[in-house]
């Protein structure tokens, strides 16, 4: 007699073909902790680096009033000031910091929505959708491979999406990065509406001119603008966007090569999909500006002025500048456009009446969660503290430092140096880490770090729920490694009885051994 049930056979690791090994990926707080660079990568995530120019001001400020108050100027007030403001300024302060410390773990909470609605998804997708009977003209077997085609469109589709959020929340509009393209090139395009501007845009009114060679100027743009998306339905090849750190014209011209022209598609409406030896001119998943001269102060005063006037700069602070100017900047939804095809997925699926209501609702569940968490970081990214409020504070800090050495003097003497320099480092360094995690979704090192979403963690589940097909429970369940399945011991001289053994036995023997604990 057999040990396994009918039409079973023995499973090993070997039949799974399971490739997937863990999660062997570096830790996602690595960059921060690396030995050699982590005294440098401190100071620069810290709030020191932004504003050591504010700090140097009030230290020479406090150096002068001593000075003045040593020769006898009598440069000095009552403490009352210091006191009753010092309070008021703290609790706004905190207020303040913990309002962008909100908007920071909101987005870190709406991207963990983006991970279980993806795992829900395809687990649902690859588990619960069986594949279509077999009719007059096609085999079971080929049904079988539609489905499974299907399948993984699909699930590639979770991850172009997670994918596409992370750029396009960074203002990196277009679908030809390295992490992208190849999930979405078959997609036609949708004619979305305008959304969040991208860096692309941002770089001139019309991103295509300085790139694109008199023979591709007849180039339509999209509705609303230019946007690199809509490469996809132009009528002839497209040009890579150029990057950020680019310095001027002449040199972006020369940074990435326009690709050859190629004959009219039939349908307007068609795709165009690069040639493959074009594809190594796709940009990179991570575009991170370096630090540049024009972060460093006062030379970062000229970046605004620069940047404005349609200069290309380098350096994190003229990349912040150009993704701020959004009035004349156009982007494209793609994540939403994304979401249209899944939607479009679980349709096909009703109207074949291929899947139940529960698994159906699922799916939708699912797809409104992406939809859902998309919403919400765009409230995140297009909601800034208003102006009105930030200069304000801004204004009564600087005020209140400004008056600080005056009032501390007869108490400290000298030590009104450093003790006004530190509590001007204690102000304004809330302050400026209040508005750095704004923004959570950037490349600074305080930002959440979206390539681990997406790649460590979406990535590599997806593929690993498909890298075998959906584990049959008569195989493993009846293993005779499961052994251990009624004992309420793990000693290794505990009576280990199989699966098939207890079937022998009968299930009142399996409810006694259950009730003994």
């Amino acid at each position: 007699m057999s040990q396994y049930p009918a039409g079973t056979s023995p499973l090993t690791r070997v039949e799974t073909h399971i490739s997937h090994r863990g999660f062997r990926v570096p830790d996602p707080f690595a960059p921060r902790q690396r030995p050699g660079a982590s005294l440098v990568n401190a100071l620069l995530a810290t709030a020191l680096f932004r504003c050591w120019h504010i700090l140097l001001f009030f230290a020479a400020w406090s150096t002068l009033i001593s000075v003045l108050n040593e020769q006898g100027h009598k440069l000095f007030i009552q403490p009352t000031l210091l006191t009753v403001v010092g309070t008021v300024l703290g609790f706004v302060i905190s207020y303040r910091t913990t309002s962008s410390f909100e908007r920071y773990n909101e987005g870190r909470r709406l991207w963990s929505q983006v991970i279980l609605a993806s795992r829900t998804f395809a687990r649902t997708t690859w588990f619960h959708v069986p594949d279509q009977p077999a009719t007059e003209k096609v085999t079971a077997d080929e049904m079988a491979a539609r489905g499974l085609i299907e399948k993984k469109s699909v699930i590639n589709l979770l991850e172009a999406f997670a994918i596409s959020v992370k750029h396009y929340l960074r203002g990196e509009d277009g679908i030809y990065y390295q992490d992208l393209y190849y999930l979405v090139k078959f997609l036609p395009a949708y004619a979305l509406p305008a959304g969040i501007p991208s860096q692309a845009d941002l770089r001139s009114p019309d991103p295509l001119e300085d790139v694109t060679s008199a023979e591709d100027s007849r180039l339509p743009s999209s509705p609303g603008g230019s946007s690199f998306l809509y490469q996809r339905s132009y009528t002839s090849a497209p040009s890579l966007p150029v990057p950020v750190t680019s310095t001027s014209p002449a040199s972006r011209k020369t940074t990435f090569q326009t690709l050859p022209s190629r004959p009219a598609p039939a349908n307007p409406r068609d795709k165009i999909i690069l040639p493959q030896g074009d594809e190594g001119f796709l940009l990179p998943a991570r575009m991170p500006p370096k630090y540049h001269l024009f972060d460093l102060f006062p030379f970062s005063l000229l970046a605004n002025w620069l940047t404005k006037r349609g200069r290309e700069l380098k350096g994190k602070k003229a990349a912040k500048l150009r993704a701020q100017m959004r009035q004349n900047a156009v982007s494209h939804n793609l994540p939403l456009e994304i979401s249209l095809y899944l939607s479009s997925y679980i349709a096909a699926l009703q109207k074949r009446k291929q899947i139940d209501v529960p698994t159906a609702n699922t799916l939708l569940g699912c797809q409104i969660q992406l939809v859902d968490a998309l919403t919400g970081l765009e409230r995140i990214l297009t909601t800034p503290i208003p102006f009105s409020y930030s200069i304000h504070l801004w204004a009564v800090t600087i005020i209140y430092c400004f008056f600080l050495p005056f009032q501390i003097w007869p108490t400290l003497r000298w030590v009104t140096i450093p003790g006004t320099t530190i509590l001007s480092f204690m102000f304004f360094g809330f302050l400026v880490a209040g508005e750095e995690i704004e923004n959570p979704f950037g490349y600074d090192k305080n930002d959440l770090n979206l390539d681990h979403f997406t790649n460590n963690i979406i990535r590599n589940e997806l593929r690993a729920i498909t890298s075998a097909p959906a584990p049959d429970p008569a195989r493993w369940a009846f293993a005779a490694e499961n052994d251990l399945l009624f004992s309420n011991t793990t000693d290794h001289d505990s009576p280990r009885v199989p699966p098939l053994e207890w079937m022998q036995r009968g299930h009142v023997e399996m409810q006694k051994a259950m009730s003994t604990f």
